[in-house]
């Protein structure tokens, strides 16, 4: 089911904590950096430079993958919608395969069936309206099923009608819950644990690292927490493409249209 906690919500409340963590571990980074440089020289200070790199070399490496990620999920949910989209159109097309009589009854809850598919997605970001709608679209699957199986045993049914309805509708089925699957199909919390624990290790050693020099050019050290936890931001918002400034509701229209034509 759907979680009724908003995680781009959480995710944002997150980048913007680990803003903050980032400016504080560059000062306190320096500090420390300052404390060695006093008591060692500055061979005490350039001796971290190694550790340094291999440190941000590993943050790229994350960052790379959970972006890459987040956009390989979100191309999969567009074309999951694209999927729906066809299965629904064919389901509805070979319920002319059963008999007149009862044809009304499956195309009525048909329409029920797409209006609550739509009507979930138009929910959010409202996630408990959505799950409503949820509950509501896998009822209906139950009762359409239901009618398509009485209806294709009919004696006056037509012979492929079992072969080609009920595996349609099988398809229509499995879609629906391969999107909703997809909604759940996320890194793991470690993965993103990581990312925050080596952006602030690698601020902690730039801030190091700054000891031996006069000054504290501040603006740099803004623009690089700025940076990594708004590149953060994005990869979390990619994630959830339903929730934040990054959404997949164009693709939506395939499914109004998909209803559109059952009029």
């Amino acid at each position: 089911m759907l979680t009724v906690i908003n995680p781009v919500i959480v995710g944002g409340a997150a980048s913007l904590a680990l803003f903050f963590c980032i400016l504080i571990a560059l000062r306190v980074g320096r500090r420390l950096g300052l404390k060695a440089l006093a008591r060692d020289g500055a061979e005490g200070v350039t001796g971290v430079s190694s550790l340094e790199a291999a440190v941000f070399a590993l943050l790229g490496l994350i960052i790379a993958f959970t972006f890459s990620g987040a956009l390989g999920r979100f191309d999969t949910r567009r074309a999951q919608a694209v999927d729906e989209a066809n299965a629904i159109g064919t389901a509805y097309l070979r319920i002319d395969l059963v008999p007149a009589s009862d044809q009304p009854r499956l195309r009525e809850k048909m329409r029920q069936y797409v209006d609550a598919r739509i009507a979930t997605y138009r929910s959010l970001p409202d996630l408990a309206a959505a799950q409503q709608e949820v509950a509501r679209s896998q009822r209906l699957q139950g009762e359409i099923w239901a009618l398509a199986v009485a209806s294709v045993r009919l004696p006056d049914s037509k012979p492929a009608a079992e072969l080609l309805l009920i595996p349609a509708l099988n398809q229509m089925f499995d879609t629906t819950g391969s999107r909703l699957a997809a909604t759940q199909i996320h890194p793991p919390t470690i993965i993103y644990v990581m990312l925050f624990g080596l952006a602030i290790a690698a601020a902690l050693l730039a801030g190091y690292q700054t000891a031996p020099q006069k000054g504290y050019d501040w603006m740099q050290k803004v623009g690089f927490a700025l940076i990594i936890s708004f590149t953060v931001y994005v990869i979390l918002d990619i994630e959830y493409p339903r929730l934040g400034f990054v959404r997949i509701d164009a693709i939506d229209q395939l499914l109004v249209a998909a209803r559109a034509s059952m009029n």
